[in-house]
């Protein structure tokens, strides 16, 4: 039996139609960089021109976004989605990002895109893979 989702309405004259959609899970990958290049890692400066560039090249559409420098150095940036979210943690101190992108495949298939944004942000912080996961949910 399909999943069916329920959140699509059509409106033709007097009548509501209820559109009914079926739902293809997402990918959601997870990862640890290991990257010494503190330019990056220090400050959001830069990566926010990264991920609008990114969001606009794969169409997706941005809800908000948070992004917050610490002191001496790091940052956290959350960019919601409709399509979910890209969140990035960083460390400068240990040399360290963490970060997680989610995109649902409800309107186009994203799981192509979630290779390409994982690609880019690895390829900002110059960094190498410590470990990634990857999930269909």
């Amino acid at each position: 039996m399909k999943n069916i989702v329920k959140n699509h309405y059509k409106v033709t004259g007097d009548y509501l139609f209820l559109l009914y959609m079926e739902y293809k899970p997402g990918k959601h990958l997870i990862a640890s960089l290991r990257s010494h290049q503190d330019r990056t890692l220090d400050n959001y400066n830069g990566f926010n021109d990264l991920v609008d560039k990114m969001v606009a090249a794969y169409k997706l559409v941005k809800l908000g976004e948070v992004y917050h420098n610490f002191t001496p150095g790091g940052f956290t940036a959350v960019i919601c989605l409709s399509e979910s979210h890209i969140s990035v943690h960083t460390w400068p101190e240990h040399g360290l990002v963490n970060l997680d992108v989610y995109l649902s495949n409800f309107q186009q298939n994203n799981d192509h895109t979630v290779q390409a944004i994982f690609d880019s942000i690895t390829a900002y912080f110059e960094a190498s893979v410590l470990s990634v996961q990857t999930l269909t949910r």
